[in-house]
């Protein structure tokens, strides 16, 4: 007791040199305007130039719900054929009136840089010989100088001078992006939830507008679509960042930022970047949120990624779904290469050359399994199209439009070897147009997204794709007779690109007696 007695006065001495420093903070309190006050205080709960970013950051630091994964829908509900028994070579009867395939005439232009670059060139060296001059004095010869040999330094032209912090090559065209220090220094730690808001807060505080700028500005130029401007941001972000988990945080960063609705999920300490889709990506892992789906476009066809932990809301104002529509190509640089296609029908040899963009061909391996009407209305590249178009034409003016069909059909039929995708690519792939003449193999959906372009184009005539359980067709709108399918109110006639020497109005018999499980259909220019 004695002990609490004698440790009063103290305690009281301790709490008024306390008082004294209260006081002598509310003294410079006083001082200070109320403004900067204001002002102060303002500036410690808006750090973020973009006012979302502060309600979005409090939002992910909340609780994070469990989500479970779903497999990938399948393209095909059976497998395809194995082999496909060719039909026996029947002439048709000659319909319609004489054709002459007009093909247009493209200049290509190519595609401006859409950045500039130091070029370093080492300093040019020119040897230059100084003749000896003759001397004349007083008519008395003077022998001359030895020649001599001056060397001479050419320094390079200045260049314009472009530095950038990351760079890369995109599908052959060079790029390059100044990176914010906020953004290259962020950081993914601890690996937990605390983590992400930690890379959200440095990469939301930083000077990202020109970044942001920069990569809208090369996707406009570039013409790139949805899935042009997915490998955009993945390249950006692997060359800010070794780590993956690092790269797909900033990937969800400026995909939120760039209005797409992407989210992001904790498995097993490791980041998951989902892409909201209104259209099946097939073959790939999704989750669902309030009826959404968002895909993990990373693990096409790599299996399931498990349980994740993941929040609901969007980031605001993000509501753009992935897009993997592709109604016009890319601007790439070009690396044309060529190829000759031959076949044989009714004993006669055909070639049909034709030159492509590599470049274009690696930019569409990449697609992950989109929807049908995604590759039967994709353009082929207008300089291939013009030089099979110009091959055809030589074989097909002047036969009647049957005839002319046929040919094409023909042709698509021949040119290329049966071989499902499982066993070209070890998972199922339909081809771009551009992509089945480029592969010496193909399969049923691929000869139709083929045979369906050049029909349209060539003849200017209707057509859909014809989708069975386990096969692809086509059905042209064409007053000819045969085997049909009746899509709505709209009879057509079946043409099979897969089906060996079948004509217009020829179906493989075991589909003659099916309804079709859905048509495609092909958009007309």
């Amino acid at each position: 007791m004695q002990q609490n007695k004698d440790g009063e006065p103290k305690l009281f001495r301790l709490l008024g040199h306390f008082s004294i420093v209260l006081l002598l903070s509310a003294s410079a309190l006083s001082a200070q305007s109320f403004e900067e006050f204001k002002r102060s205080q303002a500036e410690s709960f808006t750090k973020y130039k973009d006012e979302r970013d502060n309600a979005f950051n409090q939002y992910l630091k909340q609780q994070w719900e469990a989500y479970n994964v779903y497999k990938g829908t399948p393209l095909y509900e059976k497998p395809k054929p194995r082999e496909i028994p060719p039909a026996e070579p029947v002439k048709i009867k000659s319909v319609g009136p004489k054709v002459s395939i007009q093909v247009k005439k493209v200049i290509h232009v190519e595609p401006k840089p859409v950045q500039k670059f130091i070029i370093f060139k080492e300093p040019e060296v020119k040897v230059k010989v100084v003749e000896p001059q003759k001397e004349i004095v007083k008519k008395e010869v003077i022998t001359p100088k030895k020649k001599e040999v001056e060397i001479v330094k050419v320094e390079p032209k200045k260049v314009e001078v472009v530095s950038k912090d990351i760079s890369f090559n995109f599908y052959g065209t060079p790029l390059g992006f100044d990176v914010p220090t906020g953004i290259k220094s962020a950081k993914f730690y601890p690996q937990s939830q605390e983590g992400i808001t930690n890379f959200f807060d440095s990469a939301a505080s930083s000077e990202y507008e020109n970044f942001l700028g920069e990569i809208k500005r090369v996707s406009n130029e570039m013409n790139l679509n949805d899935w042009g401007i997915y490998l955009l941001v993945l390249d950006i972000s692997n060359s800010v960042h070794s780590n993956q988990d690092n790269s797909n945080l900033l990937s969800w960063f400026i995909f939120n930022k760039l209005g797409y609705a992407v989210k992001i999920g904790l498995a097993q300490r490791h980041i998951i970047l989902m892409h909201y889709s209104k259209k099946i990506i097939y073959a790939t892992p999704n989750y669902n949120f309030s009826d959404k789906k968002f895909y993990v476009v990373s693990n096409y066809n790599k299996g399931s990624v498990g349980r994740l932990y993941s929040y609901k809301q969007n980031y605001p104002g993000a509501t753009k779904p992935l897009d993997l529509a592709l109604n016009t190509l890319p601007n790439l640089t070009s690396k044309m290469k060529k190829k000759t296609l031959s076949f044989e029908d009714f004993g006669k040899t055909y070639n049909v050359s034709f030159e492509y963009n590599q470049n274009l061909i690696d930019f569409m391996a990449t697609y992950p399994q989109a929807d049908y009407e995604t590759y039967f209305n994709a353009p082929i590249d207008s300089r291939t199209y013009q030089s099979v178009a110009s091959d055809l034409k030589k074989y097909v003016d002047g036969k009647k439009a049957g005839d002319a069909m046929n040919f094409v059909l023909h042709f698509v039929q021949k040119s290329f070897k049966y071989e499902r995708d499982n066993q070209q690519f070890g998972r199922e792939k339909v081809m771009f147009a551009n992509e089945t003449l480029y592969f010496d193999k193909s399969d049923c959906e691929d000869r139709a997204v083929l045979f369906s372009y050049l029909v349209k184009e060539l003849f200017g005539v209707s057509v859909v794709g014809v989708k069975y359980k386990d096969h692809m067709a086509t059905a042209l709108y064409v007053p000819m007779s045969g085997d049909s399918v009746k899509a709505g109110q709209r009879k057509l006639i079946v043409a099979d690109p897969t089906y060996i020497n079948a004509s217009i109005g020829q179906s493989m018999p075991k589909y003659k007696s099916l309804i079709p499980e859905s048509f495609v259909l092909v958009k007309k220019d």
